[in-house]
């Protein structure tokens, strides 16, 4: 490996972490190869991010411009409250979709990481930019049509940017810190939200608009979890890595979630059981599996990860803890 990416390698992957002014030459091949597996992951899962983000919004701004707008009907969440406030006033949707999602980023930042809050800051205003300066045709008037089309395309959006490692709407954000504030679920959460918007709706426009605004809503909500392939509000994941103590602290540490240890063997075909193993299961929330999968793959990429549906949890350590620095 030439000096040059030698170079690369100690400044990015190396020395921060390990907090050091270790020399160049002190690292072994070993230490570098690692290192450049890892610093590839890291650029191919950045790029892969970018796209997923990049084909949410576009997708999202497509079932806004192409349905929606046109035809003066809502969604949920943040983005439901951009367009029913937009319908009301004369305050640009592009403007209302930017302002009203900013709380939702602070509490992301609060809720999830700092990373998360980045992604999804530059998600939000890329959306507003492409509401505001690109214009798709409208496609239809057909009212149903509209609310499941339109529907179809918001909730895809919405689910290619969470697969991003980000969210172009900000409710889903507000429900986990309710969760955990109030004892309720996130389901639970959501629900209120939405039928106070729709509500909203039925009174300020019409009960019609209300009654197909409430399809849209159901469709979006259906297409994001069919996208995001069904993952619900929290994640059970089932972790069997040779790698379990460094994978062990990097949940701890860097995640800042809650484990439990299994002991237990590994076995396949013929051999039977053999080898003791830490078997590890963690529960997370689907907006942090983008990462949970990123850092697993860093450290051991054969790893067997097992990951299932939590509809909610109670108890432990599920509430994301503090980090210490």
């Amino acid at each position: 490996m030439n000096s040059f990416w030698t170079k690369i390698l100690t400044e990015t992957i190396l020395r921060p972490k390990e907090n050091s002014n270790t020399h160049v030459n002190d690292y072994s091949q070993y230490a570098l190869a690692k290192a450049f597996r890892e610093l590839k992951i890291n650029v191919f899962r950045t790029l892969k991010d970018i796209l997923l983000v990049a084909a949410g919004i576009g997708c999202a701004a497509f079932g806004l411009e192409g349905f929606l707008l046109p035809n003066n009907f809502i969604d949920g969440g943040a983005t439901g409250i951009s367009l029913l406030v937009s319908e009301i006033t004369t305050i640009p949707i592009y403007f209302l979709l930017l302002l009203i999602n900013i709380p939702f980023v602070f509490l992301g930042y609060k809720v999830i990481s700092k990373n998360f809050a980045i992604k999804t800051a530059i998600a939000i205003t890329g959306l507003s930019v492409c509401v505001a300066f690109i214009h798709f045709p409208e496609v239809t008037h057909d009212k149903l049509l509209v609310s499941v089309f339109g529907g179809f395309f918001l909730g895809a959006g919405i689910g290619l940017s969470v697969r991003g490692g980000a969210v172009i709407d900000g409710t889903e954000v507000l429900a986990i810190f309710l969760s955990r504030k109030l004892g309720m679920t996130i389901g639970d959460i959501i629900i209120v939200f939405n039928i106070l918007v729709f509500s909203a709706a039925a009174y300020l426009l019409s009960m019609e608009t209300a009654l197909y605004s409430m399809i849209t809503y159901l469709v979006a909500s259906r297409t994001l979890d069919f996208v995001i392939e069904g993952i619900d509000e929290y994640t059970g994941v089932t972790i069997v890595s040779t790698h379990s103590s460094e994978i062990r602290k990097m949940i701890v540490e860097k995640m800042g979630r809650g484990l439990t240890v299994y002991k237990g063997k590994r076995g396949f075909g013929s051999h039977g059981e053999r080898n003791d193993i830490d078997i590890i299961y963690t529960v997370i929330t689907r907006l942090e599996l983008n990462k949970l999968n990123t850092e697993i793959l860093k450290i051991d990429p054969n790893a067997f990860v097992v990951m299932h549906s939590v509809k909610d949890t109670k108890g432990g350590m599920i509430k994301k803890r503090a980090l210490k620095h």
